[in-house]
């Protein structure tokens, strides 16, 4: 029982992005270079924000409670404007790589596009980097030995963070997306809208064990993001319609009979 919730919460995490970097990044060594990059800048946030919060519990009364739950809260809330922060520095030197890529070029042209840089850096790398530190913990516990909710805790535990740390993959790609157009156009409202879904969706999970109340409004945020980087990387509300209903280029719907 242990081996099948490990695969399939592990399937479940990280079957999707796993796909993307198949199909999308892994032929393409500079999208893979630039993927690894993009991870280990989000490591170096997650270093300081956690080195941050290690010292503020250190300096902090181990017996205050309310005390220790704010400096959680903090420590969550610092973490993602720290993510963030590191997201538009890494935004600033992918715009410097991009000028030397095009110095270099014969014909005078990147071999990458700033689109595409967001979404195999600041999207997947960020988002995979993420769900690995989510779940290899729970991943390990869930090989055993032990059954969850013997103690009459909620048996769902592995399942709603595997679904979670799905969300949040598929967040940091859209979020990767809307972030570089935001900074690519001066959009500034755009960037904020990026830091006001992260910190929402971090802090619905304070909500758990209440999964409803952390998992739908992640997944209704995903759905809004997913549309508006959709929208914002080209695409239209036609083809979205055609691509749900199956329809080919230059096809119209046939009335039923």
């Amino acid at each position: 029982m242990t081996l099948a919730v490990f695969f399939g919460c592990t399937f479940i995490a990280f079957g999707p992005a796993l796909g993307l970097f198949l199909f999308t990044i892994a032929r393409d060594p500079l999208r893979i270079i630039i993927l690894i990059a993009g991870a280990f800048f989000w490591l170096v946030s997650l270093l300081l924000s956690s080195l941050i919060w290690f010292i503020a519990v250190k300096a902090s009364n181990p017996q205050d409670e309310p005390l220790q739950k704010g400096l959680l809260i903090f420590g969550v809330m610092f973490s993602v404007l720290l993510q963030e922060a590191f997201r538009f520095l890494y935004y600033k030197l992918l715009r410097k790589a991009i000028e030397g890529l095009v110095a270099l070029s014969e014909d005078g042209c990147s071999p990458i596009s700033i689109q595409q840089m967001a979404y195999a850096v600041a999207g997947v790398g960020f988002g995979l980097m993420s769900g690995a530190f989510s779940m290899i913990n729970l991943l390990a516990d869930a090989l055993g030995p032990g059954i969850v909710g013997i103690h009459g805790d909620s048996q769902l535990y592995f399942l709603t963070s595997a679904f979670m740390t799905m969300v949040l993959i598929f967040l940091h790609t859209f979020w990767g997306i809307l972030f570089f157009h935001g900074c690519e156009h001066r959009r500034w409202w755009e960037i904020m809208a990026v830091v006001v879904m992260h910190l929402a969706v971090s802090g619905s999970t304070f909500c758990n064990p209440l999964y409803v109340g952390s998992l739908v409004p992640s997944y209704l945020l995903m759905a809004a993001a997913a549309a508006w980087a959709y929208l914002l990387s080209g695409g239209s509300a036609q083809n979205l319609w055609r691509f749900l209903l199956c329809l080919r280029s230059g096809a119209s719907p046939q009335p039923r009979s």
